[in-house]
């Protein structure tokens, strides 16, 4: 390869593999390194249907690129790499014009540019229905606040049945202020003040907090990398973020309890792309896994949008919230959700290296 070829290799961020006339593994990119927990060193020279395992007639097509000297596109086959679960991918093999019967091999997982697609699609529908809302919110708040006060004057002359009354409407009352509140914070939001963060440190103060308060009823289990890099963000920003992830878990599980397992990890084929077509890395992943009941399948999809809640009295404001300042960083959350686990995972950029003078 060429010097340029050479850095369009490493750029790549999906795993690629360039295979020999024998299908047996003669280079690899990063992304495929990560993919398959191996280096090339370990890979070189071995058939690449020893490592992976990939749920569609390859063979064949294989056959046919060399013979057609032609791309050819597979989609949602499932691929297995050593011991990882099966993955649904879409893939792509190529001839490659300068080396007789040499093929490439790209595997892109699916989860992956669905849920980096849906990320801008969130931020905006996110931003109109909160501004609309942002809009009323001080109108409303106003008479609220003397519906509340004509309430508490009218019980104090009032006998016990019928304070009852009173009462509930001082209640809602201060219930939709404090949905209005959320709403105001939502569109109130000050950008954040980045900085580079340990985000296990982060993790580690939202965990003490947890475990004396609204998660006492729930094992929390560390599942960290400890080589991770900083981020660069404002951990303010983050601990709201991951408080309200793991209080979501909790709130799931019920009294009863459960285990929520905090999982950091670098995967470095992931990269969020910008309408204008640029991309920017985002490899620094946190998982917040529990072992709860799951999303209800009917609002899985719009988890993050605005108004959208599985609870009931739930505002529907906190993933929105979540998804918001995750943006605000550049960055990206996704969820997977299935009857005893679900798995709300934040991707989030490095810190970039300090200038020298």
């Amino acid at each position: 390869m060429t010097l340029d070829q050479d850095a369009i290799w490493t750029a790549l961020p999906i795993p690629t593999f360039l295979l020999d006339a024998e299908d047996k593994v003669a280079a690899i990119n990063p992304a495929a390194e990560l993919f398959m927990n191996a280096t090339i060193k370990g890979l070189r020279g071995v058939p690449v249907f020893d490592r992976i395992a990939v749920d569609a007639p390859l063979d064949e097509a294989f056959a046919r690129v060399r013979a057609n000297h032609a791309a050819l596109f597979i989609n949602d086959v499932d691929v297995t790499a050593g011991t990882r679960p099966p993955v649904e991918c879409n893939l792509q093999v190529a001839p490659m014009n300068d080396q007789a019967d040499h093929l490439l091999l790209l595997i892109s997982p699916r989860e992956i540019a669905g849920r980096l697609g849906r990320a801008h699609s969130v931020k905006s529908a996110a931003k109109s229905a909160i501004g609309m809302a942002e809009m009323l919110a001080h109108e409303i708040k106003n008479p609220l606040a003397g519906i509340t006060g004509a309430a508490q004057l009218l019980s104090m002359n009032l006998s016990n049945g019928d304070r009852e009354m009173t009462d509930l409407i001082v209640a809602e009352s201060r219930r939709i202020v404090k949905l209005l509140d959320q709403v105001e914070q939502f569109g109130n939001l000050r950008p954040p003040d980045c900085k580079p963060v340990n985000i296990h440190d982060v993790l580690d103060r939202v965990r003490k907090s947890a475990s004396v308060g609204y998660a006492a009823n729930m094992a929390i289990v560390e599942d960290y990398d400890p080589s991770l890099p900083p981020t660069w963000a404002d951990a303010d920003q983050l601990m709201q973020v991951f408080t309200n992830l793991i209080k979501n878990a909790a709130q799931a599980a019920g009294p009863q309890g459960g285990t929520i397992r905090l999982h950091t990890f670098y995967d470095l084929s992931l990269r969020l792309r910008h309408p204008d077509g640029s991309g920017m890395p985002v490899p620094l992943q946190v998982e917040i896994v529990d072992d709860g009941p799951g999303l209800p399948p009917e609002i899985a999809g719009d988890i993050f949008e605005p108004f959208v809640s599985g609870r009931e009295n739930g505002t529907g404001l906190g993933l929105a919230l979540v998804s918001k300042i995750i943006s605000d960083h550049g960055g990206w959350i996704a969820v997977d959700s299935v009857p005893g686990r679900t798995v709300f995972r934040v991707s989030l950029p490095v810190a970039p290296k300090p200038q020298k003078d």
